[in-house]
């Protein structure tokens, strides 16, 4: 039985569970006052009888003193009895008016004896035998002489049972409206958090395997306290997390499947070319072998170049998981020097393209990875020598800003289209289209050098307009002392 009223309980809702907890505290409440008034009322009504019944004895053991008798003080339904008790057993006299006695006067004779003990007034509460319960005092009229008077407390019986009545009957009557009014305002109350579970209900029927699924509901209202606005926060904060996880997620999903495709198809181009020069090589070898190095040598190259294409795509991944495994082989290293080399193979590689080194007179050492910080000048000179006309002047600059040493890599040439500039360092991403891939790389240059800059710790930035473009890596200081103050050197060619 126990047990299903707990299930039942269970599975009441929150709104019926806290207006039947404020009943059963009301109830509680309502007990101990009722108690308490009833406790009162009955002991100052005992009080008051007390007193009727020491009046009444006053003026009796006045009568039975002067004249003998009770005639004339006698009250209705009353008890009276004088007991002699001069040789210290009570004996009763024979009463005026049989009335005066019940049927039963042993409680009378104990209460004259335990009085002759005393010496003083005694009262006590005792059920007469076919009379009801009666309130007993018993006092001294003279020496020898002991009154027992009995009031009846059935009066007193009456009014506090009415009293109970009325307790009972208001008391449930506002237990009864408690709960029910109570339970009306809870669920009013309750309803936002009722409208949050409806929200959740909405989400859950959401299709949240869509690439582009956002959470359309959200907790609307303004009601409910302080508390409840709270909790509507923190949900609706939990939603826009989550419609942001949602939105990485299908941005990465999205990702993904473009570079898949991408590699693939840039992975099928040279191997289409390998595919096609080996047969070229295998019929020259058969019919012209004056033919056989060129094909060779093709072959060979479009080999390289797969390979040069599978070793950055390596790389990306190393750097992806870099908390597996580390990518970078750091060590103390002249950031300027490494620049100048950089600066030096693309004039050697890049006789088409003049060149501006600015440079600090003063080494800039760095902790990092010099041939991964070199790939990154190198990536950036080579991409401004790609995608510029020849005659196009670049510079590279080194400095050192608070915090950080950069490389300003800029060039003079048409610039990058303002709807390409958001897109320039992901994978496999071209600005022009129409380029070749032997002039314009697989485009994964500068996704490279971005990865590579941020596994440093620093980050790169595109400063771009029409006629000029500038890539500007910042990696950070090693903090070992204040950085030297740049002065520029300049080597034109």
């Amino acid at each position: 039985m126990t047990a299903r009223l707990r299930r039942t309980y269970r599975r009441m809702r929150l709104g019926t569970r806290l207006a039947l907890g404020l009943g059963a505290l009301a109830l509680v409440v309502f007990a101990v006052v009722g108690t308490a008034l009833t406790t009162y009322m009955r002991d100052y009504l005992s009080a008051q009888l007390d007193t009727q019944l020491a009046q009444a004895q006053i003026a009796q053991s006045k009568s039975i003193a002067d004249y003998g008798t009770l005639s004339g003080k006698k009250y209705y339904s009353w008890f009276y009895a004088v007991y002699d008790v001069s040789d210290g057993t009570p004996e009763l006299r024979r009463p005026e008016d049989p009335a005066d006695l019940p049927k039963d006067v042993d409680d009378f004779a104990s209460l004259a004896r335990a009085q002759i003990a005393a010496h003083t007034e005694l009262l006590r509460t005792e059920h007469l035998k076919g009379a009801g319960s009666y309130r007993l005092r018993a006092c001294q009229v003279e020496p020898g002489v002991v009154l027992v008077s009995a009031a009846p407390m059935e009066d007193i019986e009456d009014t506090v049972g009415q009293l109970i009545t009325i307790q009972v009957v208001t008391f449930g009557a506002a237990l009864l409206a408690l709960v029910v009014f109570g339970r009306r305002t809870l669920r009013r109350g309750l309803k936002p958090l009722s409208d949050m579970a409806s929200t959740a209900h909405g989400i859950a029927s959401h299709d949240l395997t869509e690439s582009a699924a956002r959470l359309p509901l959200r907790a609307d209202g303004r009601d409910g306290g302080p508390e409840v606005d709270e909790l509507r926060t923190a949900f609706n904060t939990m939603l826009e997390h989550i419609d942001d996880s949602l939105a990485v997620r299908a941005e990465a999903e999205q990702r993904l499947r473009r570079f898949v495709a991408d590699a693939s198809h840039e992975l099928r181009t040279p191997l289409m070319s390998v595919r096609g020069y080996a047969d070229l090589f295998q019929y020259a070898a058969a019919n012209a072998p004056e033919e056989r190095d060129r094909h060779l040598a093709r072959l060979r190259a479009e080999a390289a170049r797969m390979g040069v294409l599978l070793d950055d795509l390596l790389l990306l991944a190393r750097l992806d998981a870099a908390e597996v495994e580390e990518p970078l082989r750091l060590e103390d290293a002249d950031l300027a020097e490494l620049v100048c080399q950089a600066a030096d193979a693309f004039r050697a590689g890049r006789p088409d393209h003049p060149l501006t080194v600015l440079a600090g007179p003063r080494p800039v050492r760095l902790r990092m990875d010099p041939l991964r910080i070199r790939q990154v000048v190198d990536n950036l000179l080579t991409n401004a020598a790609v995608h510029t006309p020849a005659g196009t002047k670049v510079s590279v600059e080194v400095r050192v800003a608070p915090g950080s040493a950069e490389v300003r890599v800029a060039d003079t040439g048409p610039g990058i289209p303002p709807d390409d500039r958001a897109r320039v360092f992901d994978r496999f991403y071209r600005v022009d289209k129409a380029r070749s891939r032997d002039r314009g790389g697989s485009g994964l240059g500068l996704a490279v050098a971005q990865s590579l800059v941020r596994a440093h710790g620093g980050r790169i930035e595109l400063d771009g307009e029409p006629g000029a473009t500038a890539f500007t890596v910042r990696l950070p200081l090693n903090g070992d002392g204040p950085p030297a103050a740049p002065g520029p050197e300049t080597t034109a060619v």
